[in-house]
């Protein structure tokens, strides 16, 4: 079976941290979003893959071969014209196997083994509050009678969520083949879910599967929750010179923490110093410093150097912030 993911996205609600990498190579919990997923789907069985790059396409093709044994094809979607058209351009690496599609911004939680076995086409649905954000499903009983891409006026608040099952992968790609080439559009993109629909007006059988654990990536607050999330499921602790740790935590073999307090839900990544801080429901990221600093709900990106007393912060990669003095 083949995963398809799109990761093409710019992430402008993250920036500054956007500015240097892209959004699904951003740490949480000690690895990058992209990581997760790629885990999961590894334990779950899954040999192939095709990524759907953009935006600083090379560190993601870079990331991903250096790390995963996995057969990928890389397709490029130079320009973001929407989910539908992303897939459409991948359509030449469907088969005749089913596909799994997952957002590369969204970690979940949820029974894959038992999706994967679905006689039928099916969608990671949850309910939601404000459903106008999402594609939105109608059930008939059992199965999908109509969705609808970010109405107005929702007319239920079930929610797809970025986890499509694919039986029919070649019907899928007649369908996305057909939107585009009629330009058929909502809010000015090729939407996946108007490719679903027709599907289903094609005679496509889809059912639902619950999602409650999903948690999107998109910006820094969802990131931080997604973070305190990950280190309470899977706590990973280490001994640190004259500190304490509060756990949940992750601090990284390679981080250096001397003279402070870590935690709770806080991660300290890869080559990361701490010296004389508190570092709480933050990420310190790669190869940063935090000195003589309290950081509560902060991000810390790659490269910087943070230094003084501070509450909060965002502060992107390779930057330096002294408020010592």
């Amino acid at each position: 079976m083949r995963a398809i993911i799109p990761v093409a996205g710019v992430g402008s609600r993250l920036r500054p941290h956007t500015y240097t990498l892209p959004k699904v190579l951003l740490n949480v919990a000690g690895k990058p979003i992209l990581g997760h997923i790629l885990d999961e789907l590894v334990q779950q069985g899954f040999e192939e893959a095709t990524i759907i790059t953009g935006y600083m396409k090379e560190l993601v093709v870079d990331y991903v071969t250096g790390n995963y044994p996995l057969k990928v094809d890389f397709v490029e979607q130079p320009e973001l014209r929407g989910l539908g058209h992303a897939l459409w351009l991948a359509r030449h690496t469907f088969s005749d196997e089913p596909l799994f599609i997952i957002l590369g911004d969204t970690i979940f939680e949820v029974d894959l083994a038992s999706v994967l076995q679905s006689p039928h086409s099916s969608l990671g649905v949850k309910t939601v509050e404000d459903p106008r954000r999402f594609g939105v499903v109608e059930m008939n009983g059992d199965y999908v009678q109509k969705l609808v891409e970010k109405p107005e006026v929702p007319p239920t608040n079930l929610a797809i969520v970025g986890l499509y099952y694919i039986k029919q992968p070649r019907l899928l790609a007649e369908c996305l083949d057909h939107i585009v080439s009629n330009d058929l559009r909502t809010r000015g993109e090729y939407q996946l879910t108007d490719a679903l629909q027709l599907m289903i007006e094609r005679g496509e059988t889809f059912t639902t599967f619950g999602v409650e654990g999903w948690y999107d990536c998109g910006k820094p607050e969802t990131l931080l929750a997604t973070n305190r999330y990950l280190l309470e499921k899977k706590p990973l602790q280490r001994e640190c010179t004259n500190t304490i740790v509060i756990p949940p935590v992750y601090i990284s073999p390679s981080a250096v923490v001397e003279r402070s307090v870590i935690g709770p839900y806080a991660t300290v990544a890869e080559g990361a110093i701490v010296l004389n801080s508190i570092v709480r429901d933050s990420i310190v990221s790669n190869y940063s410093t935090v000195d003589q600093s309290m950081l509560d709900r902060s991000i810390v990106g790659n490269n910087a150097q943070v230094r003084g007393n501070f509450r909060r912060i965002n502060v992107g990669d390779s930057s330096e912030i002294d408020f010592s003095n």
